[in-house]
C-alpha cells in the first residue's frame, strides 16, 4: 500500500486527483499508476484502470486471476467492471469512497462476494483521507 500511497503523491503533483494503483504478483511489483484523467482528458483513466492495462501488458494476457491491486481509495463502479472482468481475486483498500451513499456500499460488498473477490479495506486509511482532502480543499480557494 505504501507504494500506492506513492503514487497517489505523484498524482497530487501533477494536480490529479490523488489516488495511486498498485498490482502485485507472488508479492512483486508487476504494474503500478496514478489517475491521469485530467492529462490524458479522459474519464476512463483512473488508477486502477491504468494499473490493470499495464498488468495485463507486462503479462501477455488479461486474465490477472493470480494477481492483487492495492489502491488509496474505494473502486468506483467502473473500476470494478474492469477488476471483475480481469478475474483480479484481491483488492486491498485505503480509505472507502466518501461518495458511496449505503445502497452503494451494499452493491460493492455484493459484488465482490458474488465475484469471490477478497477485500481488505482501511490500510493507511488516515494518509488517503488526508491527501485528498487537502488536494479537494486548495481546489475549492
Amino acid at each position: 500500500m505504501r507504494k500506492a500511497l506513492d503514487q497517489a503523491y505523484l498524482a497530487y503533483k501533477k494536480d490529479e486527483v490523488p489516488i495511486g494503483a498498485v498490482i502485485t504478483k507472488d508479492n512483486k511489483i508487476i504494474s503500478k499508476a496514478y489517475n491521469m484523467v485530467e492529462r490524458k482528458r479522459q474519464g476512463t483513466k483512473h488508477a486502477e484502470m491504468i494499473a490493470i492495462e499495464r498488468a495485463c501488458k507486462k503479462l501477455k494476457k488479461w486474465r490477472l486471476q493470480e494477481c492483487t491491486l492495492y489502491v488509496t481509495l474505494q473502486p468506483c463502479e467502473m473500476c470494478m467492471g474492469a477488476i471483475i472482468q480481469s478475474r483480479i481475486k484481491k483488492i486491498v483498500y485505503a480509505a472507502d469512497s466518501l461518495y458511496l451513499n449505503e445502497q452503494e456500499k451494499k452493491f460493492f460488498e455484493y459484488v465482490c462476494k458474488k465475484n469471490k473477490i477478497e477485500v481488505k479495506k482501511n490500510i493507511y486509511e488516515e494518509e488517503s483521507k488526508k491527501i485528498l482532502k487537502k488536494f479537494f480543499s486548495q481546489k475549492r480557494k
